[in-house]
């Protein structure tokens, strides 16, 4: 089954107001789950901006049945055998819906606005790698366990309470690198999380994915497929082409990695790319306010594949 939910830029005016407007409505609304990004702030933009993690404890306590995470967390940001028994806990407190959403990070300035050290790329995705080994680890092995890697490292250590879900949340790496990221995924991810890229593109990345997986003794269905993208839903016509004028340059409506229209509109570019593989959409959703739409979408667009 094809599952379909949002994602929100946490750090794009996200308030406790607006995340529990929108987790009620993802609930109350039939949305597969709720993703969200984990950034300090836009930029050079002043807005309200959301920490990821404790809004997560928070809907791991105040939601039944959607999934939710990070898209993603950057390994930049926190030590990851920390990380790593945060999100322990908050799946055990969630009866196992939460998605450890991982990657390099690529916002060099909120990292010099807040005094977080921004390497060069090859050293994150060093960085990364042992993260990813140092994660693995601890959810999955039921002994203490050691690492020693260049920038991250485990001695004798054992993540207790052991997790109740076999193996903790699933993990899922977000990127659509295909010489590093890609095989990292084939390595370690149980989700494969693409941004921004279109239907054909998508099936390039996925056949060398599969590629990649069967050199790491895997098999295709070991890794779901997810898409975050952009969507911008109209009840009408006239009403999508309204919002269009109030970005412009922002939203091309013929953009193929983009989700733009009416309900039957949006219903057609998905199948799309379900065609081309994907197993999960993530609907980015910056009009945090708009509730009703959010209500819309969900009646027009969820019963054609949550089925």
């Amino acid at each position: 089954m094809t599952q379909i939910g949002l994602m929100l830029e946490g750090q794009a005016g996200l308030t406790w107001e607006r995340w529990q407007r929108i987790l009620k409505a993802a609930e109350d609304y039939g949305f597969q789950c709720v993703f969200r990004s984990d950034h300090y702030t836009t930029g050079d933009t002043k807005e309200e901006s959301l920490e990821a993690w404790v809004s997560l404890t928070y809907a791991a306590s105040h939601t039944s049945r959607i999934e939710f995470g990070t898209c993603v967390s950057p390994v930049t940001f926190r030590q990851p055998a920390m990380l790593t028994r945060m999100a322990a806990a908050i799946d055990d407190l969630s009866g196992g819906r939460l998605i450890l959403g991982l990657g390099v990070g690529w916002n060099e300035l909120e990292h010099k606005q807040f005094g977080v050290p921004f390497y060069d790329k090859a050293t994150r995705f060093e960085m990364f790698e042992d993260g990813l080994e140092v994660t693995t680890k601890l959810l999955k092995s039921d002994t203490p366990v050691s690492y020693s890697g260049k920038h991250f490292s485990l001695d004798d250590a054992l993540l207790l309470p052991r997790p109740q879900r076999p193996g903790g949340p699933r993990l899922m790496i977000g990127g659509n690198g295909p010489t590093k990221t890609l095989p990292l995924v084939a390595k370690y991810a149980d989700e494969w999380n693409a941004v921004f890229l279109h239907a054909s593109e998508l099936k390039e990345r996925e056949a060398l994915l599969d590629r990649l997986l069967a050199e790491n003794g895997r098999k295709p269905a070991d890794v779901k497929r997810s898409l975050m993208t952009r969507v911008l839903y109209g009840k009408t016509d006239a009403e999508v082409q309204a919002k269009l004028e109030q970005s412009p340059g922002e939203h091309d409506p013929n953009n193929p990695q983009r989700i733009i229209g009416t309900g039957s509109a949006v219903v057609d570019q998905i199948g799309k790319f379900v065609e081309a593989g994907v197993e999960r959409f993530m609907l980015q959703w910056l009009e945090l306010d708009d509730i009703d739409a959010i209500e819309s979408l969900a009646k027009e667009v969820l019963p054609h594949f949550h089925k």
